[in-house]
């Protein structure tokens, strides 16, 4: 933009049409889709467009390949209808901050020039910060106050209730509309809202249909907001503008579809980002369909069906290994309580044989088992009488019977102490046999365990009562050792019997996914790239269409207060979207245009004349549906020329509007008496107990 060379004399008159409601907005969305149908795009590239205007349920539509839903109602823009011009016509405060006892500010209607001037600590801050508290039920100030300010908003001298009110007048009502706010809990956010319309019916705020116009074109113009407008973070002048200019919706579709690029962009590129780790993974495999994976993977061209069915292979390389695991599993041995029983008992019996060993009662056991085996035998041949040991005829007979059982009736109690002994031994045996069970079929006999059960099993072998007990005994313990450590590992590897492969195929499985994937969002991000470049592109002419009227008002009002300095305002622009949004605005230094050092030149009170040149157009701008402005302390850090200069923009910007300035610095009423412009000036006073009052006139 050039350079100013003219003293423009006036504001533009904005803010009503003729008839004095305020003019219709600009609607934005329709202006773009006829341009889109001109626009010689293809249809997806247009259905991109559409979905991103329309919302996220329809880009949601077009990324699933369904049919967009029609527009939501809220997203079409605003038509006649909507809140009528108001003008500010009274401020009452109870029990708010410095204000203690009911004191109130009456304004006339229309247009006009207000100026409330006072000390600080004289109240004036607490009537502004009543007045858009009442109105929108916070102040921006409150958010980054500390606890202490918090829990002290209540006024120290005023026990009754807080409340805050302001009338406000529409146009075409016979009277104002009441709106007040009452705090009724301990928090500064705990206030509730009515309104009271002049026929006396009580409404709530939302009825008022202001919407979004508190925020667009919010009448509160404070210290701290022009500090932030310069200093503060870039997006936030850039949505305060944005939204000014009726471009909001646009802006987030613009950032819809941004998001939509980069969400395919990384979904395009997720796989090739992928694969070098998914390959070190493969390689460090020794399965054999890892190798075949690899083999696959970095092929020139990628056998995506292979690649499946290798990734759906995910059970055992080995899967009769696989069956010995799971049995092994379930693997039950003596436990050491029994074997600890079946050793104490065969070395008990051991003892007691060898005790009975050679005495007249191990004599007589011996006669008597030969005895009764011999009677056993004769009984199945009963005519048999040769003897089968010595062979002499005649020996068996019914005499010899006689005699036999005779005998064994006679050694049978001789032979008690040594039968018990030998009955013992054999029952010990019996569980020796029975402990030492043979190996399983199916465990291999080359295995750890396989072949110290194979000692074990030897065991059967030995007929020695002792020496079998510390076989079972030294065996035993190593057999348990073995058993419960190839459960163990059995265990840990059917955890993952194929040895980490099922990880890794679950791994190749997700990338053969995201190449699919990829495959989708390469096709889509092209149009969708298209789509962004034509949104983006018309977004930029819209911008810089709809900015320069508001651009031309600062350049206006920094011409006004910049008096004789050398410094220009050349221009404002809208760029970036997202995190790197932010308004570019544009100064000059003595004639030097290197606007990337030349604001570090500017003194705190060029600063703030430079913040007040960007924000008060805003109340000037076609569509406010507000025609007063509140301002708070706007002169601050300001030198003599420049309050000369902003007393000059006040009260040419006070003939369209109505404008409410609080300050505590007598130079800016003393700068407009000696415009001797139209402005109504009073004094705010307050004493110790927070009574607060005004006079009239200076």
């Amino acid at each position: 933009m050039a350079k100013v060379a003219r003293r423009p004399e006036t504001f533009d008159r904005d803010g009503q049409d003729g008839d004095g409601t305020p003019p219709v907005e600009d609607p934005t969305a329709e202006v773009l889709l006829e341009a889109l149908e001109r626009s010689g795009l293809s249809r997806r590239t247009r259905d991109w467009v559409r979905a991103a205007l329309w919302g996220d349920e329809a880009v949601s539509a077009v990324l699933d390949g369904r049919e967009m839903p029609e527009p939501a109602p809220s997203s079409a823009p605003r038509q006649q209808g909507g809140a009528p011009h108001s003008q500010l016509t009274g401020i009452r405060v109870q029990g708010f901050r410095g204000i203690g006892r009911p004191a109130e500010l009456i304004f006339p209607t229309g247009p006009g020039l207000h100026v409330i001037v006072g000390r600080n600590g004289s109240g004036k801050s607490s009537f502004a910060e009543a007045a858009e508290a009442a109105l929108t039920g916070r102040n921006p100030r409150w958010d980054a106050m500390p606890t202490g300010w918090r829990d002290g908003w209540r006024n120290l001298h005023f026990d009754d209730r807080t409340e805050a009110s302001v009338d406000i007048h529409f146009a075409g009502d016979s009277a104002p509309t009441r709106i007040t706010r009452r705090w009724t809990g301990e928090s500064v956010r705990s206030a509730r809202g009515e309104g009271v319309r002049p026929d006396g019916e009580v409404s709530r705020l939302r009825s008022l249909d202001w919407g979004e116009d508190l925020v667009r074109y919010r009448p509160f113009l404070s210290y701290d907001e022009l500090g932030r407008t310069v200093t503060g973070r870039a997006a936030e002048l850039y949505d305060t503008l944005t939204a000014l200019l009726g471009l909001t919706d646009l802006t987030e579709a613009e950032r819809r579809l941004a998001r939509v690029c980069d969400g395919l962009a990384k979904r395009r590129d997720r796989p090739s980002r992928d694969l070098r780790v998914l390959l070190e993974a493969l390689r460090a495999s020794d399965d054999p369909r890892a190798e075949r994976a690899v083999s696959l993977l970095t092929a020139p061209q990628f056998d995506l069906a292979e690649l499946r069915r290798i990734a759906a292979d995910d059970g055992p390389a080995d899967p009769a290994q696989h069956v010995v695991l799971r049995r092994l599993r379930r693997l039950s041995v003596p436990e050491r309580v029994v074997i600890a029983d079946v050793v104490n008992e065969l070395r008990g019996a051991s003892m007691e044989l060898a005790m009975a060993a050679g005495t007249k009662g191990d004599h007589a056991y011996g006669v008597v088992n030969l005895l009764e085996q011999a009677l056993e035998h004769h009984e199945r041949h009963p005519t048999e009488t040769t003897c089968p040991t010595c062979s002499a005829s005649g020996a068996l007979g019914p005499d010899w019977v006689r005699k036999a059982k005779a005998q064994v009736r006679t050694l049978r109690p001789q032979a008690a102490t040594a039968e018990a002994a030998h009955e013992r031994a054999s029952a010990a045996r019996d569980q020796a046999r029975f402990l030492l069970s043979p190996m399983p079929s199916w465990l291999p006999a080359d295995s750890e365990l396989g072949q110290v059960w194979a000692l074990w099993e030897s065991g059967n072998t030995i007929t020695d009562l002792a020496e079998l007990a510390e076989h079972i005994e030294t065996v035993g313990r190593q057999l348990r050792t073995a058993a419960i450590s190839a459960r163990r590992d059995a265990g840990e590897r059917l955890e993952d019997p194929t040895g980490g492969w099922a990880e890794l195929a679950g791994r190749l499985s997700e990338w053969l996914e995201d190449a699919q994937d990829a495959i989708g969002a390469r096709e889509l991000l092209g149009p969708a790239e298209e789509a962004l470049e034509w949104l983006s592109e018309r977004a930029r002419e819209l911008r810089a269409e709809r900015l320069g009227p508001v651009a031309s008002q600062a350049e206006q009002v920094w011409y006004r207060l910049r008096q004789e300095r050398h410094i220009d305002l050349q221009g404002m622009r809208l760029i970036g979207r997202g995190v790197r949004r932010r308004v570019e605005v544009d100064v000059a230094v003595d004639g030097v245009e290197d606007q990337t050092s030349a604001p570090g030149l500017l003194s705190q009170g060029e600063f703030q004349a430079l913040a007040l040149s960007i924000c008060l157009p805003r109340a000037l701008v076609e569509g406010n549906p507000f025609g007063f402005l509140v301002l708070d302390d706007p002169v601050q850090a300001m030198d003599t020329e420049t309050v000369e200069g902003l007393a000059s923009v006040l009260a040419d910007a006070g003939r369209y509007r109505q404008l409410i300035v609080f300050t505590h610095d007598t130079r800016l009423p003393d700068a407009m008496q000696r415009l001797g412009g139209p402005a109504s000036i009073r004094t705010i006073n307050r004493d110790a107990m927070s009574n607060v009052w005004l006079d009239e006139g200076r």
